[in-house]
């Protein structure tokens, strides 16, 4: 799904039938070649038309009659591919729109978003598909892909038909924020997502031991939470690395937070089953701890977990057994978020927060820029068979300018969002976005 025509024809810089722009006196960091360096990058008719070392300073392109902007030195990378967005449109627009979520998309930096199916209706036919394609076409600042359901209605009963969904541009299937919990009906899905070349997507939690508010332990017990076992996750992804590798198909579990699963993915790996997995930044940043004083901002699924998984995850992101990051965006009206704390609605806002927070793994030194960056852009692109995340002639325009150092204290009520639900609020961070492009055109400027 593409940026509207009418957003990017016409005499703009940078997009279809303008003229070219540049952005010099850049760090260029592009994760795909490992390229950090000083230097400029040309954008012609929503594409990359040139860029390296020997375009860093405005006066090499004064005789061309080239527009350019000075970027004074801040990072210039691909713009962000997150592969977990709840859309909430249709069904439920007054928690946000693709309108919205695309202006707090183009905030964070995401240029790329690839939305869950669970919007009511659920996307669990072709032509529902093509119907966000449409809207998104029509309303989106940024791109916007979509998975299909696994079965009709999300009912975790029927198949729903993946040769139809997949040739109207389903990315993936996938039951959404549930785990598809009949063995032989994932087992099948498997088999004809393998034909079509596409991923399951599997939420990693048995439903019928992930029925508490928080993580299960001495917290839950002292708060006097219902808690959910770790064990949850570890079963079902567990069974699932199985049926995986009897079917042969490729299994992606998303929002992966416990130790001992990311040990049994790094195992199945090592085997040769095709499992791939993410992780959402609130996994590694914060634990059960931020639940504090039933926080139901910090209420997410799968829960918050001990220190020792969340350290276990940053391991996880630093020998590679987690694929890619992403901000499980999950908006959520104060009405569903302002209640007790079990009756509370489970998720968190963070398109806006998602470089920032992952940034954070730089600034600790746990992992350095670009493996942060592949992580975000490159290698979430590959795992879906997109042709974006990287600065590559030829290439969409989609970019984000970043100052990794700007300090910023995040306040819920400042997001673009139309949900303000952030476990971050209040949080102290470093790197804030200062400009976003998609398809050659500033889609957000600081």
């Amino acid at each position: 799904m593409r940026l509207p025509e009418g957003a990017i024809a016409g005499r703009t810089p940078g997009g279809r039938g303008g003229p070219p722009l540049a952005y010099v006196n850049a760090r260029l960091l592009d994760p795909a070649t490992k390229l950090d360096t000083l230097g400029g990058l040309i954008v012609r008719d929503g594409l990359i038309a040139d860029l390296g070392p020997h375009l860093a300073k405005p006066g090499a392109l004064a005789a061309l009659g080239v527009e350019a902007i000075d970027c004074a030195g801040a990072c210039l990378a691909p713009g962000l591919i997150d592969i977990r967005v709840q859309l909430r449109e249709p069904g439920e627009e007054h928690k946000e729109t693709i309108s919205t979520a695309s202006e707090a998309a183009a905030a964070g930096g995401v240029t790329t978003m690839v939305a869950l199916p669970n919007t009511r209706p659920a996307i669990d036919d072709a032509a529902l598909v093509e119907s966000v394609a449409r809207l998104a076409r029509e309303t989106s600042l940024v791109r916007v892909e979509t998975y299909a359901a696994v079965t009709r209605g999300l009912n975790g009963k029927e198949m729903t038909e993946f040769g139809l969904l997949a040739g109207a541009g389903a990315l993936g299937y996938t039951d959404g924020t549930h785990a598809t919990t009949d063995a032989q009906l994932l087992r099948r899905a498997l088999s004809y997502a393998k034909v079509f070349g596409k991923p399951v997507i599997q939420h990693p939690e048995e439903p019928g031991l992930a029925r508490g508010a928080m993580n299960e332990g001495e917290i839950s017990t002292r708060l006097g939470i219902p808690g959910t076992t770790a064990f949850a996750e570890i079963i079902q992804v567990e069974r699932d690395l199985r049926l995986a590798e009897l079917t042969g198909g490729r299994i992606h579990f998303s929002c992966v937070t416990t130790a001992e699963a990311l040990r049994a993915i790094r195992d199945a790996k090592a085997r040769g089953v095709g499992v791939t997995c993410d992780t959402a930044a609130h996994y590694f940043a914060l634990n059960e701890l931020a639940v504090g004083d039933y926080r139901t901002f910090a209420k997410v699924s799968p829960p918050l977990r001990r220190e020792e998984d969340r350290r276990a995850v940053v391991a996880a992101l630093q020998d590679g057994t987690i694929d890619a990051i992403v901000s499980d965006h999950a908006p959520h009206d104060q009405d569903s978020k302002r209640l007790p704390f079990a009756q509370a609605a489970f998720g968190t806002v963070g398109l806006e927060t998602l470089l920032p927070v992952s940034l954070e793994l730089v600034h600790k030194g746990e992992l350095d820029l670009l493996e942060v960056l592949a992580l975000l852009t490159v290698k979430p692109a590959k795992l879906l068979g997109l042709p974006d995340g990287r600065l590559a002639k030829g290439g969409h325009a989609d970019l984000v300018l970043f100052d990794p150092a700007a300090p910023w204290k995040i306040d819920a009520k400042e997001l673009t969002s139309k949900s303000k639900n952030s476990a971050f609020d209040g949080h102290l961070t470093q790197g804030r976005v200062k400009r976003t492009v998609a398809g050659g055109l500033t889609v957000h400027q600081a």
